[in-house]
């Protein structure tokens, strides 16, 4: 039993006037992460990764399909139970000033925590735990506590917002695009702050649209394409035999230092209007001619890909 699970899930939005079409933003989407585990959701903007994040967060309902965290229902959960589920699963987001307001000093985010879930707890013992989870985040707290945001790098409040979600022990982290904000330096200590926190068995749903730091962090990588989950598996596989058209446009066009730039061709949709497969040029399949998408099957051991047309 895996620890945090998506079956088959789908969202979709009403749109139009009066609600009268359906958008799909995540369709028969499956992925799963395991404790000290860290799965990167990589996909372009609007592919819906962020939509796979809100559901597992219960930021927003699933229309279709489950997800389980310790094979229990995340959208049956209510009250105490839900308030049990936040205390082991937190999300990060992209924009960290937005997650404080700024006319508060920013460890009001900390104390809000003690406010609400650890009211039993003393001043000073939950000036010590506050300190440790700084001092984990590689915050010195002196330097962070009683500032106002103004005051903090990007940098800073970011490894707040994960301090934050420390305080609660938890078993599983939702980042969101955490570090697109930040500058190359800050970067690469949150990426080694991430990556520190999954050998001491955190659970990390790493969301991105840079290839480069799927690459770099994450032990397995799932490819979002428009909703459809096209390819998974363990990162040096899907990075390093790509088996999917879509997954090998995207990796064609990361720039490379090495080589000189040049125009590469831009990613297309997976159908055109007839339902044929663009990927595949005049190849088609009766799978995608009927507007559907083929199901993920197994290419070698945990190498997932779907595509109909693998030979």
């Amino acid at each position: 039993m895996s620890m945090l699970a998506l079956d088959h899930v789908w969202k979709s939005y009403k749109v139009g006037a009066f609600g009268g079409k359906e958008l799909t933003a995540v369709r028969d989407a499956s992925l799963t992460v395991e404790p000290g585990e860290l799965v990167s959701l990589i996909g372009e903007s609007g592919s819906g990764k962020t939509t796979i994040g809100r559901m597992a967060l219960r930021l927003t309902s699933v229309t279709r399909g489950a997800i389980r965290f310790d094979g229990e229902d995340v959208s049956a959960l209510r009250g105490r139970r839900l308030t049990a589920y936040y205390r082991k699963v937190q999300g990060v987001f992209q924009d960290p000033f937005s997650s404080y307001n700024p006319i508060f000093k920013a460890d009001r985010v900390l104390h809000t925590i003690r406010a609400g879930l650890f009211a039993e707890v003393g001043a000073a013992e939950w000036r010590e735990r506050v300190d440790a989870a700084l001092e984990s985040v590689r915050l010195d707290p002196r330097q962070v506590l009683d500032k106002y945001p103004h005051q903090l790098s990007g940098g800073q409040l970011q490894r707040m917002l994960i301090a934050r979600a420390l305080l609660l022990d938890i078993k599983l982290l939702i980042a969101d695009e955490i570090i697109s904000m930040l500058d190359a330096s800050t970067r690469i200590d949150v990426l080694n702050l991430l990556g520190d926190l999954k050998e001491r068995g955190l659970g990390i749903l790493f969301i991105t649209h840079d290839l480069s730091l799927g690459h770099y962090i994450s032990d397995r990588a799932v490819i979002l394409r428009r909703g459809v989950v096209v390819e998974m598996g363990p990162t040096a596989k899907v990075f390093g035999e790509p088996l999917h058209p879509y997954t090998q446009t995207l990796l064609s066009s990361v720039p490379q230092l090495h080589h000189k730039w040049e125009r590469t061709p831009a990613g297309r949709g997976p159908r055109t209007a007839n339902g044929r497969c663009v990927y595949h040029e005049l190849r088609t399949d009766e799978t995608c001619e009927a507007g559907g998408a083929p199901a993920l099957a197994s290419a070698d051991d945990d190498h997932l890909v779907a595509c109909a047309r693998l030979d």
